[in-house]
């Protein structure tokens, strides 16, 4: 059973800072890249930030220098810093694994948690 479980989502007020953390299981995580994507209301999902295996970073441009992704392996999580909140960082935050099968790679989703960010 793969299970991408977030936590860490909130209300917080412009300029604050917000850590995501996703907690995975049923595939070998140290193996899988990681990222987090996010869906705001009225917006397709969009792609804020992803880690590699190997522990190569890709960010949004809007989230560059804001935003920092991290993982650890020990503990098969990954990690969303997300400081400077603008009320556009406003959405739903999903936790997603690329990871392999036997037959070829699998992507894996996770619920979600909410982030608001309003004064």
């Amino acid at each position: 059973q793969v299970q991408l479980v977030e936590s860490g989502g909130g209300l917080v007020q412009p300029g604050e800072s917000l850590r995501l953390s996703c907690a995975a299981s049923g595939f070998t995580f140290s193996r899988a890249s990681m990222s987090w994507y996010r869906q705001a209301l009225g917006k397709e999902r969009e792609l804020v930030a992803g880690i590699s295996n190997v522990g190569a970073t890709n960010y949004a441009d809007s989230v560059k220098g804001r935003f920092t992704i991290s993982r650890d392996n020990a503990k098969n999580t990954v990690y969303l810093q997300m400081n400077s909140l603008k009320p556009e960082d406003t959405a739903v935050y999903y936790c997603n694994a690329l990871y392999y099968r036997s037959y070829g790679k699998v992507v894996s989703w996770g619920q979600g948690t909410q982030v608001t960010v309003s004064s």
